[in-house]
């Protein structure tokens, strides 16, 4: 999962950063509002950490800000020194999923983050996984389509269509995909991840007729959309 953290003070960024790396995850750091507010247009994350005194704008602002602009539902954990049940109150009401008083309690931290995964749709997966005429066998990392094995699906092929079917209808950007399937610190260029978005789209079909279109955003990303049921007479 890739997530942002947004907060003045280098120690507390620290923290957040080796509990979500304890966890598996990616974690993105800003130190300021301007800093996150400038790539959200752009960029995609799984979850944001939002402290409520930045040195330039509110944390409630950015909080709206975010709901403003991602393109779908994303969890929201409201990290504060702010202990006043009514700042709890305001800071729920303003668009947070949950809210936490600053302290070095790891394991209180990571249970929060790992619920609010778990409620955005991003609880670990099952072995199986079947959208229509797809089935994903996540152990062996085998794809069925109208029961008939896709032998051609190369791993990392695997590990995209995957994402964009466990992500479907939510626009991710080309660096989302990046991280989530090579990894952070990955060398692999734009260009490369079209290509490989290009072979998932043939070896799948995942165009109208299949009633699942994978789209290619201009300048961000990608998103995989549900068409509904397709007719009898075009499912072949």
């Amino acid at each position: 999962m890739r997530i942002a953290a947004i907060d003045d003070d280098p120690a507390q960024l620290d923290l957040v950063r080796v509990v979500v790396a304890s966890m598996g995850h990616d974690c993105h750091l800003f130190e300021n509002a301007n800093a996150l507010l400038r790539v959200l247009p752009k960029e995609t994350f799984d979850l944001f950490i939002v402290d409520w005194e930045l040195p330039d704008i509110p944390g409630l602002d950015v909080i709206r800000a975010i709901r403003d602009t991602a393109m779908a539902p994303v969890p929201i954990l409201m990290m504060t020194n702010r202990s006043d049940e009514r700042d709890i109150i305001e800071g729920l009401n303003c668009g947070a999923d949950d809210y936490m008083v600053k302290s070095a309690r790891v394991g209180e931290l990571r249970a929060r983050l790992m619920a609010l995964l778990r409620r955005g749709g991003h609880a670990p997966a099952p072995r199986e996984l079947v959208w229509g005429r797809y089935r994903f066998l996540v152990q062996d990392r085998v794809v069925r389509v109208d029961g008939a094995e896709l032998s051609t699906l190369t791993s990392k092929e695997f590990d995209l269509a995957f994402l964009m079917f466990r992500n479907m209808g939510r626009l991710l950007s080309r660096a989302h995909l990046i991280e989530a399937v090579w990894g952070i610190d990955a060398d692999i260029s734009s260009r490369s991840l079209d290509v490989y978005m290009s072979h998932v789209r043939s070896k799948l079909s995942l165009r109208a007729e299949s009633g699942y279109k994978l789209v290619s955003v201009y300048s961000h990303g990608y998103r995989l959309e549900d068409l509904g049921p397709v007719p009898a007479a075009l499912a072949h």
